[in-house]
């Protein structure tokens, strides 16, 4: 068995004869990437109707300020009141957003993370430690400016507007065409700074720590397949450890986005009056329910994209 075929059998991330750099079969039609798209976008609908309701309630309790107009006392007390006044289903209000900004998002992330991969890999198709951060901080920020911004500030709009007595939008078409209408383009890229740091340190780490526990485990064979188990393992190693290296920056990145927004005059302002009127404790606000989501998240990513790789790898020629 020569070498490439060797690696053709490694990881359904790595490079195949005749595939492209980004994992996907390169058909005569010009389908370049669509196996990876196809299979991030299935599993970003996966993992989005599990763990949304952790996401809704950690950007409500981020969304919640002191005083007088602070509503919740907590994870289960926000749980609770949303349950009662909406239903169950009002743990799921703003995940059509999500889910329409899924199938970019990840193709961002897995495309550009695969494309800097093949450009900094050794022969062996191994990252340096250095190399592993670069290309996670690579994709993030792309998939920070192509799909996350305009998606996440949309989401957090919604999200804001039911808190409200009244809420005026009726829909995701209606939501996204008020907010173009009063605010215009700029109107859903609210907070770009803020996300571009928080999905850059967020895919750095992630990406960083799954690799790195991924060539622990193969040792010395990097041949050795990687059980999908271990996977969603290394995935919420992957995850807490971006949780609780970026989470004041999601606080800022959501309070830059929230319908509020305005009073802020940059990401820098904003976090200087956060710390300034509710102290240095606001900046981990939400930790515990977005710890929870992220750990699931990253693992229910790679263990599903794995799998649909594989799948497509075998029927989809």
């Amino acid at each position: 068995m020569d070498r490439s075929s060797i690696a053709a059998l490694v990881s359904p991330y790595r490079r195949r004869p005749g595939m492209t750099e980004f994992g996907a079969a390169a058909p005569a039609g010009g389908q370049v990437g669509l196996k990876g798209i196809v299979a991030g976008g299935i599993t970003g609908g996966i993992e989005i109707c599990i763990t949304y309701p952790t996401e809704y309630v950690k950007t409500q309790l981020q969304l919640d300020e002191k005083g007088a107009a602070k509503k919740y006392n907590g994870i289960f007390d926000c749980v609770k009141k949303t349950v009662q006044q909406r239903g169950f289903l009002g743990l799921y209000r703003g995940l059509s957003v999500l889910v329409y900004g899924s199938i970019p998002k990840s193709a961002a992330r897995f495309g550009a993370f695969e494309f800097l991969k093949s450009k900094s890999a050794d022969s062996r198709g191994q990252l340096s430690n250095s190399g592993k951060l670069l290309c996670g901080l690579g994709a993030g920020v792309c998939e920070a400016i192509l799909a996350v911004t305009p998606m996440e500030t949309i989401k957090v709009k919604f999200i804001n507007d039911q808190r409200s007595a009244n809420p005026k939008f009726k829909g995701f078409a209606h939501g996204v065409a008020q907010i173009v209408k009063a605010e215009g383009i700029s109107g859903v890229y609210k907070g770009l700074t803020a996300t571009v740091l928080k999905q850059g340190s967020n895919q750095a780490i992630r990406f960083f720590v799954l690799e790195s526990l991924k060539d622990l485990y193969k040792g010395e064979d990097h041949t050795k397949p990687v059980p999908k188990l271990v996977v969603g393992a290394f995935g919420a190693i992957a995850g807490a450890a971006s949780v609780f290296g970026n989470t004041p920056l999601d606080v800022v990145k959501t309070r830059m986005q929230g319908l509020e927004a305005s009073k802020y005059k940059n990401t820098a302002h904003c976090a200087l009056q956060i710390l300034k009127n509710e102290g240095p404790a606001a900046f981990y606000k939400g930790t515990v329910p977005r710890l929870g989501r992220v750990c699931l998240d990253v693992a229910i990513t790679f263990m599903i994209y794995d799998s649909f790789m594989d799948l497509f790898n075998k029927v989809w020629v």
